[in-house]
């Protein structure tokens, strides 16, 4: 699930979810579906450090099935580059995967890849698809 208010997020999501086999994405602003078992948000940081209301209207209603968070910001914020992921991570227990400078890196994906294929492994949720892993150990351009 995703969260963009300039489309970095967004693009960032949807290339993601390509590399990944095609995992299922999907916005919180277009009246998503209940999310199935468990999900990984990708949301923006708002003002000076914020989690979007769009974001955290969703996670009211589905916060339950939070796995991970990844959060985009500006590294021009400083300190608060990023912090919505902090915060929503702190209040769900569960872990910032990755903080993305605007829309992110190919090295960016490939970490988010690796988590993803590290949580099929340990889990037996059917929310990440199998070709996650195989995915993450092709070799990249400049990664290796």
């Amino acid at each position: 699930m995703f969260d963009s208010l300039t489309g970095n997020v967004r693009r960032f999501a949807t290339a993601l979810a390509r590399e990944a086999g095609g995992l299922p994405v999907g916005s919180v602003r277009d009246a998503p579906p209940a999310p199935g078992e468990g999900f990984l948000l990708l949301t923006y940081t708002f003002g000076s450090g914020q989690v979007p209301d769009s974001t955290a209207a969703f996670l009211r209603a589905h916060g339950a099935g939070l796995r991970g968070v990844v959060a985009s910001g500006s590294y021009h914020w400083g300190e608060n580059f990023g912090r919505a992921g902090d915060r929503i991570a702190a209040q769900f227990g569960v872990p910032l995967v990755a903080r993305l400078n605007k829309g992110g890196t190919a090295a960016d994906r490939a970490a988010v890849l690796a988590w993803l294929a590290g949580q099929s492994k340990e889990s037996s949720a059917a929310w990440v698809s199998p070709v996650v892993a195989e995915r993450t150990n092709e070799w990249i351009p400049g990664l290796n």
